[in-house]
This record gives C-alpha cells, structure tokens and sequence, in this order.
C-alpha cells in the first residue's frame, strides 16, 4: 500500500514539474517575441535613418554632375565652335571643369547626336540614340546610367539642353560621372546599402559582392547577374520584413529589409541591418526571466521537498511517539517527583544564597563593630557631657549658653540616628525590589559606614560628591554592600603598605562608572579574582573565605550591570558599570 502511495506521489511531482517547465518556456518565448520585436521597432528607425542618409549623400554627390551640365550648358565658349581654336579653347574649359569635378568626361554635343568637342577622346562620336541626349533634344534635362564597354566602369550621365537665341536647341552638353568616385565616399559603413535601377540591376553599392544582382518583377530577393537562384527566404515580424540568406560573409545571414524610393535618379534605395544584436537583446531577456522562474521554481520545490519530508518525518515520529507514550507515562511520574526534588533544592540554593549575602554583610559588620562601637560611645559620652553643662547653665541662669548645648546635644543624636540607621539599612536581611538608585548617596553611605576603619588604620579616603544626584537602577542596600566590600577589600590589601589612600570617582554616561582604586600590591590574577572562595589572604586568618568578590559579582550583574578588576601603576582598580535609569525608564 505504501509503494502504491510512493508511486502515486512520484507521477504527481513528475506532472508538476513538466507544468511547471512548459510554463516557464512558454513564457521565456512571450519575453523573447517581445523583446526581439521592441528591439526590431530600435533597429528600423536606425536603420531608416542610416538608409535616408545614404540616399542623401547619393544624391547630393550626383547633384553635383547635374548642375554642372545645366550651368555649362549655355557657356558662351560653346557657342562657335567652327574653328580649329575656337574648338581648343571649348575643349580646354571642358577639361577644365572634368578635372575640378572629378567627371569621366564632359562633350558638347549638336542636334543630330555629334560630338564636338570633348574633355577627353571618346570612342563613339555620335550618341544620337543614347537616353540622355534624346531626352536633351525635348528640352528637359537627361540623365541614364550605364557601363562602359571598354573599362567596364559604370558610370552616371547628364545631358542638358543649350538653347539658341531664339529659344530653339541648337545642341546639348552632356558630363559623365563615375559612380566609384561617389560610392568611395561611404564605401564599408556597417549596414549593407544598394541602390536598384528601374530595370531591376543593383547598379551602386557598398558591398560591391551585390553589384549587378537582379531582381525580376514581383521577386522579394536577389538573383546573381547569370540568373542563378541563391538561398532566401523572406519572413514579417511585427510589420517588419526580415530576410533569411547566405550571400556571403559581408553580409548577415538575418536581415531587416528596409526600402527608399529615389524618383531624382530613378531609382529604389535598399538597406540590409543584421538583427542578431536584437535577437542577442531578446535572448537576454528571455534568459534572465527563465533564471528568475527556475530560481523561484527551485525555491518552491525545496520548500515542497522540505515539506514532503517533514511530513514523512513526522508520520514516523507519530508512530515512535505511539511506541513510546507508555514508556513516557511510566518515566512522567519520576519526572514529577524529580521536579519536586530541584525545586525544593533550588528553594534551598537561593535560602543558601540569601544567607550567604547576608553573612557577607555580617562579616562586613564585624569587621566594622569597633569602629562603630567607637563611633556611637563619643557621641554619647559629648551627649552627657552638654548635658551636665546644660543644667549648670540653668542654675547660674544663663539660658543662651543651656541652648546652645541643647542644640549640639540635638546634633549629636541626629548623628547616632544616621549611623544607626545606615548600620540598621544594611543588615537588614530583606529583597528589596529593583528601582531608581542616587549613586551619590549609596556611596555616601557606604563611606559613612567605613570612615572609622579607614581612619583607624590610616587610610585616605578621596571621595568628591558630585553636587547633583546621579540614579542608576539596583538596589539601594546591595549596592552599599557592594562598595563596602570594595572599599574593606582595597583596605586589606594596603595593610603592609607605607603610603594608604583610595580613590572612588563617580562618571555620568552610558553606563555609568564607579571606580574604586588604591595603592596596594595589586591583583595577583585578575581573571579569577571574581571565582568564589579565592582569596590571596593568609589560610586560617579571619579576613574572610574568598566570597566577597564573588559576591558583589554576582548583586551587578543582577542589576544588569558589570565589574572588572585591573592593575594600574600604583595599585588596583575595580570598576562597576550600571545602567543609568530616568524617571520615565523607572515608571
């Protein structure tokens, strides 16, 4: 049943993806007729500009010749010639003007078709019969086309009438153009150009392989001068005719065929444009959007493979899961009380380490407990000593002086309040929330808490509150034991040290800095410092395990801060990074 279903699924993918083909060609030959007939659209108006331009110059070049025969048709040099000088001086001013227009010839010719004079000797002294001439003799201008028998040159004739006096013709001036000259001008340009004469002979050129090709009435392409056929075909693409053929290697073998009547020379202008640039172009496109199908095609069919083999992958899975639910109903009850057993130890790890932050601040209490004994026993001693001057200054009564001992007896309690309060604050074994924290004062506090040390062992303490307040988000008593275990261990580290001073400096930004630093012997390994239970301290002495470090490590990070310890010059420094917190963050 399961090879059926394989088999099934396999025909399907082979129909999709044999659509999916076929689309993908039919629409790559959509983009390539397109192309390629935009492209033809480019290539005609190209190719009929070039074509009127060297229709232009043809004509133009031929004008020439024209206007030399009209213009020297009536030259008074012509108009006796009976004499053997008076025909000298004709023949000199026709030879004239044949050198400065580059003319075969140029002869003057009467009404019976004689030559009479010429630029150059001729072989047939009379051309009563030649087109020209005999439409000379209407009074028109003239004008055929021919090849010389001798040369086999071919040349351009204009015949132009010499009108008498009386307005009768008395003869015609007739000057002989080589068309060779004129083709030399535009000969080898990029698109193939011919011109066909009304009998059907491609009499100018500028592949001269297409010379005196013929075409007979209703024929679209061209037969050699000996009649013989030539491969052609002729095809319309878009309303542009196209010409398949192998004339040669000067010529494409796809052509765009475009046609120009020139009636002044009697004769039809032909173009021949290779289209292969076009069909480059349209091949391109077509190209590009076959990739981009086949590309989305091939995404598309990974997704479907990748979906086909989730889909198997999960069919086995579900027969796997089935094998196994009793295997997991039986495992879910040990898990259960698995569960039951981590979360009473990690109840017990966090009690643990409640504890131990708490005998980290108890330790700290120790440490500090002579001070602080120090601290509140002279306030209270000043206290009864103001006292007792008060009450003698009532006796005597001088009630200003009473006063003002009752205001220092005033002072002094406030004192005892805030030592207490602090010493209070920062025993308290509470997890007090996160929030807005005043740096400015939990350092404060935390030099408060450690001034009698310091100044009992002789420590300078370099601490500058900045006047305006600086909030950060923490929590106020875990950030004061933080810099009390700095400021303790920077004093236990300047124990042996001549010169004792810290320094604490407080920098505004993002984060904000707080860097604790003084002259000890610095940090023998500054990559485990942070490592609970490692300590420098002497084994067995009572200045602690090796957990204060660690245990401020682990309050900042909680904050979401950080700390690093590092040697300077003269000692070590460890810096605490917090992040600052605004009203609006604190909200």
């Amino acid at each position: 049943m399961r090879g059926v279903e394989c088999k099934t699924l396999g025909m399907q993918r082979i129909w999709i993806i044999a659509g999916f083909l076929c689309a993908v060609g039919l629409l790559s030959a959509a983009v390539w007729t397109y192309g390629y007939r935009q492209a033809l659209s480019q290539l005609s108006e190209k190719a009929e500009a070039d074509l009127e331009l060297a229709a232009d110059r043809l004509s133009t070049q031929m004008q020439v010749y024209q206007e030399v025969a009209v213009l020297m048709a009536d030259h008074p040099v012509l108009r006796s010639l009976e004499s053997p000088a008076q025909q000298q001086a004709a023949r000199d001013m026709l030879l004239d003007v044949a050198d400065k227009t580059a003319a075969v010839n140029a002869m003057y010719l009467d009404r019976d078709g004689r030559v009479l004079v010429a630029a150059q000797p001729v072989a047939q002294v009379n051309l009563a019969t030649h087109p020209a001439f005999e439409r000379a003799m209407q009074g028109a201008l003239g004008s055929a086309h021919g090849v010389l028998e001798a040369s086999g040159d071919r040349i351009y004739t204009y015949a132009a009438p010499a009108f008498g006096p009386s307005g009768q013709i008395e003869g015609a001036l007739m000057v002989v153009a080589d068309v060779q000259d004129v083709e030399q001008t535009w000969r080898g340009s990029t698109e193939a150009v011919f011109f066909i004469d009304a009998a059907g002979v491609v009499f100018i050129s500028n592949r001269s392989d297409l010379l005196f090709w013929r075409r007979e009435n209703g024929q679209q392409g061209l037969t050699l001068p000996d009649g013989e056929t030539v491969d052609f075909a002729a095809t319309r693409v878009g309303g542009h005719e196209l010409w398949q053929l192998d004339w040669g290697r000067y010529l494409p073998r796809r052509a765009l065929h475009l046609t120009l009547e020139l009636p002044v020379i009697d004769m039809t202008a032909e173009v021949l444009v290779d289209v292969a640039p076009a069909r480059r172009l349209a091949g391109l496109q077509a190209a590009a959007i076959a990739a981009i199908c086949f590309a989305f095609g091939a995404l598309l069919f990974l997704a479907s493979e990748r979906r086909r083999a989730l889909a198997e992958a999960n069919t086995v899975l579900e027969s796997r899961v089935a094998q196994r639910t009793r295997a997991l109903t039986a495992a879910n009850s040990a898990l259960r009380r698995e569960v039951v057993e981590r979360q009473e130890a990690e109840a017990a790890l966090k009690q643990a380490q409640t504890d131990l932050v708490q005998a980290g601040k108890l330790s700290a209490l120790g440490k500090m407990s002579a001070g602080i004994s120090h601290e509140l026993n002279q306030p209270l001693m000043a206290i009864r000593q103001f006292a007792d001057n008060g009450s003698a200054f009532l006796e005597r009564g001088k009630g200003e002086k009473a006063g003002e001992n009752l205001g220092r007896i005033s002072d002094m309690a406030a004192r005892m309040a805030r030592i207490i309060k602090n010493l209070r604050a920062f025993a308290r074994n509470e997890s007090e929330p996160m929030g807005r924290v005043d740096l400015v004062q939990v350092l404060n506090t935390a030099t408060e808490l450690t001034e009698t040390r310091l100044r009992d062992e002789g420590v300078a303490l370099e601490w500058h509150p900045p006047k305006a307040q600086i909030h950060a988000w923490g929590g106020e008593v875990r950030l004061v034991q933080v810099f009390v275990n700095l400021i303790n261990n920077a004093a236990d580290a300047m124990v042996d040290q001549s010169a004792r001073k810290i320094a604490i400096s407080l920098t505004e930004g993002q984060p904000i800095r707080v860097s604790v630093r003084d002259t000890g012997p610095g940090i023998e390994d500054p990559d485990r410092v942070f490592e609970p239970f490692y300590t420098t301290k002497t084994v067995g002495t009572s200045e602690g395990m090796g957990l204060g470090l660690s245990i401020s490590y682990g309050l900042v990070q909680s904050f979401g801060g950080d700390i690093r310890g590092a040697n300077t010059d003269d000692g070590a420094e460890f810096t605490v990074e917090l992040e600052p917190c605004e009203k609006d963050n604190a909200a």
